[in-house]
């Protein structure tokens, strides 16, 4: 059979499987399944239930998207988050048939459901502003408001994930199921996220930042509150971040993941373990020189859930993702300080729930040539079956490129990380172009994963490469901490050694004919590199920074990680920002550059394209400005589907005009 070449609107034609839960009495498992729908334009999410022996069935039907299933105590329903009704709420349902009640109907939307261990409660999310936002919306004014002035009096005034920041904030909830009564556990203008519910239900553990000043004391602690009394008590001490918590079976520990930002935001994501009883607090992974969680950086799967410590019902140990040289898998510790790995493929396990009586998971598994499929994994008799086979049509359908590792010296002597992939129909003896790949972080990982963009790109007859430089997760604490202060120094080196060594190696690639292309961090260095080098004969940058003088008032975490990471500020150290800002470099740009960008990118800004846009033009460069409308930093992975295609072919076409294909 002639397969045919993957296309940019193949990512119609792929699912999405995301957050299975299992659940221990019945051994069924729930899971999330996504589409898109190129008619409407809109994303798609169902939930599934299945069982290891049979085809899992769908679960719940209708318009919107259900998403978090989540196992009532007993297993004999499932909650889950709908937004058939416009605002995302929660539902109910029976396993064994029936209709999906409403229990949830919140002004701003609930989320996050977690059932008390009685399961006569269910603690959930919710944006209010007054506790009467916990009730139905009222709808009494409906006249047209009046547009009223934002005033803005604090350093967090925006996100990226929220827009521009209003009076709500995120708090915490108890909905009664029989009495459908509610009661608002968290209150203030404070945000309160991360919750879990004691094994007795006599309390919760939620994450918040209770300091004085927020804006300026940038943590988030681990809180346990007596549900009774309301009374809280700190577990950590107000130097780090934190979340992920999950508690002991026995109720005597509480685990969660974070950091005490010994090296700001390129601080290792630690286990920690706090003995409740003994008011301890221990760092479980300190000597393991690893990433706990998944960092992996794709273009495909979006809403994946981090399941934090999976404990072992004597409480003794627990299971947790790790990210490791561009692979996640499982590891497993136990309190009194081991930690081996279980599980750890050159592959991306993107999606963890857990048996850990019987020592089984349910995963979620992608590698560079499967978008992902979810399987069994028995860890005590070592077996591994699939259950799913969501994309197995369009997997035969197509030609698909693999990603091959590579590994190189920087100059500086330090081991580097990558993989390189042939271009489709790819033929011995010839010579192909080019496309340097780099990602955005920088503390982050490219990864063992399907990447859709790599492959629309090697289906146009390009050779992919792309690597992990120094600040990457995945290789220890020295490597990601290393590019902090040192932006476009060593890490551009690195970049700059990828393409040495791929041209040293492999005799397919044309050393005259190579392009650029990154997001983010990695669009920083895109700019970085063209106006340093003219090697490259084109060039894509894609919500990108261009100068950090700029982006550290405009972006909403920009006062802060300009000063973390460039270790550059407006007070006295003006001039290091300018020295590692592109833009102050753009003379040199030579290569014809296309500047992509989301008009709500919060996080880096649209002004950082416009300034670099004008500054090419205004000197003759050969530049390309498009903008994605109501598109935020998330445009490539969650964003308005149509948008994401448009975005795929842009970066397509431009290396076909540029490059010789």
């Amino acid at each position: 059979m002639t397969r045919r070449k993957i296309e940019a609107k193949d990512l119609f034609r792929l699912t999405s499987l995301t957050d299975p839960q299992w659940d221990k009495a019945s051994r069924n498992y729930a899971y999330v399944q996504t589409t898109i729908n190129e008619e409407e334009n809109e994303y798609q999410s169902s939930i599934y239930v299945g069982t290891l022996e049979g085809e899992a069935k769908l679960f719940t039907t209708g318009k919107g998207r259900a998403t978090t299933p989540r196992w009532s105590p007993d297993g004999s329903k499932l909650a889950f988050v709908s937004t058939r009704n416009e605002k995302a709420q929660i539902y109910v349902m029976p396993v064994d048939g029936g209709e999906a009640e409403q229990v949830t109907f919140c002004k701003y939307g609930a989320r996050n459901p977690i059932w008390s261990p009685c399961g006569t409660k269910i603690l959930f999310s919710t944006s209010v502003e007054l506790e009467e936002d916990l009730q139905p919306d009222s709808k009494v004014n409906e006249q047209k408001k009046k547009p009223e002035p934002l005033v803005v009096e604090k350093l967090r005034y925006k996100s990226d994930a929220k827009g521009f920041l209003d009076k709500k904030n995120d708090h915490l909830a108890v909905l009664e199921l029989e009495s459908k009564s509610l009661t608002l556990l968290t209150h203030g203008d404070r945000d309160y996220g991360s919750p879990a519910w004691s094994p007795d239900g006599k309390s919760i553990a939620f994450v918040t930042n209770l300091e004085e000043n927020p804006d300026e004391t940038l943590v988030s602690d681990v809180y346990i509150m007596e549900l009774e009394s309301k009374e809280k008590k700190k577990v950590t001490k107000s130097n780090g971040y934190f979340s992920t918590i999950t508690w002991s079976p026995d109720g005597k520990y509480l685990g969660f993941l974070g950091h005490e930002k010994d090296f700001q935001s390129a601080t290792l994501t630690r286990v920690w373990v706090y003995e409740i009883a003994a008011e301890g607090l221990q760092c479980l992974t300190e000597n393991l020189d690893i990433e706990v969680g998944d960092v992996a950086i794709g273009d495909f799967h979006s809403g994946n859930v981090n399941p934090g410590l999976m404990w072992t019902e004597d409480s003794e140990g627990f299971y947790f993702v790790i990210s490791d040289k561009g692979g996640t898998g499982i590891s497993y510790g136990s309190l009194d300080g081991a930690v081996y790995p279980i599980h750890l493929p050159d592959e991306h396990v993107y999606a963890v729930s857990m048996l850990t009586g019987t020592h089984e998971a349910i995963v979620g598994i992608s590698n560079s040539a499967d978008p992902g499929e979810l399987y069994h994994l028995d860890f005590k008799n070592q077996t591994k079956k699939q259950l799913t086979n969501a994309n197995q049509a369009w997997k035969e359908d197509v030609e698909i490129s693999i990603a091959e590792p590579i590994n190189f010296k920087a100059p500086d002597g330090w081991d580097i990380h990558g993989w390189v992939m042939k271009p489709i129909g790819f033929e011995e003896g010839k010579k192909y172009p080019t496309i340097l790949e780099v990602h955005g972080g920088p503390h982050a990982m490219y990864a063992n994963t399907y990447f859709h963009e790599f492959q629309t790109l090697a289906a146009q007859g390009f050779v992919v490469l792309f690597t992990n430089p120094r600040g990457s997760h995945g290789y220890g604490q020295e490597f990601v901490d290393a590019v902090r202060g040192d932006y476009g120094g060593k890490d551009y080196l690195d970049v700059m050694s990828a393409m040495d060594y791929a041209l040293e190696t492999f005799d397919f690639i044309d050393e005259t004919n190579l392009g650029i292309t990154g997001g983010s961090y990695g669009g920083f260095m895109t700019n970085w590199v063209v106006s340093h080098t003219d090697r490259f004969k084109a060039a894509v940058t894609q919500r990108s920074i261009s100068n950090w003088l700029s982006f550290y008032g405009v972006s909403d975490i920009g006062y802060y990680f300009s000063e973390w990471e460039v270790k550059g500020n407006m007070e006295d150290k003006v001039e290091k920002l300018w020295d590692h800002s592109p833009i102050k470099y753009v003379a040199n740009v030579n290569t014809p550059l296309l500047i992509l960008h989301g008009e709500k990118d919060y996080r880096c800004p649209i002004e950082q394209a416009e300034q670099l846009f004008i500054a090419l033009k205004k000197q003759g460069k050969t530049t390309k400005f498009v903008r994605f409308p109501d598109s935020n930093h998330e445009l490539s992975r969650s964003g308005n589907p149509a948008l994401r295609i448009h975005r795929l072919d842009n970066i397509k076409n431009w290396f076909v005009e540029y490059l010789e294909v």
